[in-house]
């Protein structure tokens, strides 16, 4: 655009100047507007602050969660801000530097510096098949070797032992409803009354991205959470309330202190929601339970991921082993 600028006012004063003051305008024309060109190239690359958005609105008409989106966001917007380059001149060597200073500045586990590695690798290739960049430059940078930790379990003992330690009602059939169910904390804390279905044992919870799925209880669950509500004196819609007025829903904090508590008065190691899911998981393997069904029981969308969360009887390996191969 400069250039047809310049070479327009050449033609319009070629019969007014000398060949050397044409030569002395044209030098100074491109000197002085060489500044135009450096300022439209910053503005083109400012242009690209509007990705990052755009990206997110994407993962939302996906169906990803406000919370996951929130991480999302984080997540890149503070590798952005450390780099400190436009999008399409981040390479491949500037995200390896900013992952081992990441994990340098604390104490950042494997697995959560290959989630940051995940969502960056997201981001980019999002941006190649949108044609902002070329090609993503998270494509050489492999998965992080995590290795594998055997996760805690509880058993059936732990379970007696801390339905037994309730002194309430609330607190009995939340404990059932997690350890026959293996719903997350954060699906417990969304149901209503009017989601749980008594006749068939069974409730409609609202899972990652909204997704609906049925989950399944036992016959004990049952008169628990009938005993509980019961004996409630509100008219709360939730199924769990709190245990004093104004009875409000029961917030995923709340049941995490509670099941703390539980655990420090009967000295047992780490007693939070999450192990309850694991420890479904890995029961139903045990006892036969095709892997693919324990996957839409829990609601996952990734069966490695149901994988990951079922610890195999080691006993049970044994077994097998015996039976098939010794």
């Amino acid at each position: 655009m400069i250039e047809e600028i310049i070479i327009n006012i050449q033609h319009e004063l070629s019969e007014s100047l000398s060949e050397n003051q044409m030569k002395q305008l044209l030098a100074s024309l491109r000197r002085h507007l060489s500044v135009l060109n450096a300022q439209a190239s910053i503005d083109s690359e400012s242009q690209m602050s509007n990705w990052l958005p755009l990206f997110i609105s994407a993962k939302r008409v996906e169906g990803c969660s406000e919370k996951s989106l929130r991480y999302y966001e984080s997540t890149i917007r503070n590798m952005l801000e450390k780099i400190n380059k436009p999008e399409r001149k981040i390479t491949t060597e500037d995200l390896r530097l900013y992952l081992d200073n990441y994990q340098r500045r604390g104490t950042v586990s494997k697995v959560t510096l290959d989630n940051v590695r995940r969502i960056l690798s997201s981001f980019f290739s999002w941006l190649e098949d949108e044609d902002y960049i070329i090609k993503s430059p998270v494509r050489r940078i492999h998965k992080v070797k995590t290795g594998k930790t055997v996760k805690e379990t509880y058993s059936d003992e732990s379970l007696e032992l801390m339905r037994d330690h309730c002194d309430n009602l609330r607190d009995l059939a939340m404990i059932d409803l997690l350890s026959s169910t293996g719903i997350r904390v954060g699906e417990l804390v969304k149901l209503n009354r009017s989601d749980v279905d008594f006749e068939n044992r069974e409730c409609i919870v609202f899972g990652k991205g909204n997704k609906q799925r049925k989950v399944y209880f036992d016959a004990r669950t049952k008169i628990h959470l009938q005993r509980y509500l019961k004996e409630r004196p509100d008219e709360n819609d939730a199924l769990f309330v709190s245990l004093l007025k104004p009875f409000e829903r029961l917030q995923i904090s709340g049941v995490e202190i509670r099941l703390r508590k539980i655990g420090r008065e009967l000295s047992f190691h780490k007693v939070h929601p999450h192990k309850f899911r694991r420890t479904l998981a890995t029961m139903a393997i045990d006892k036969g339970m095709p892997i693919e069904q324990v996957q839409q029981l829990l609601g996952h969308q990734s069966i490695d991921t149901t994988l990951q969360y079922a610890m195999v009887n080691q006993n049970n390996v044994k077994e097998s082993h015996r039976k098939y191969i010794a």
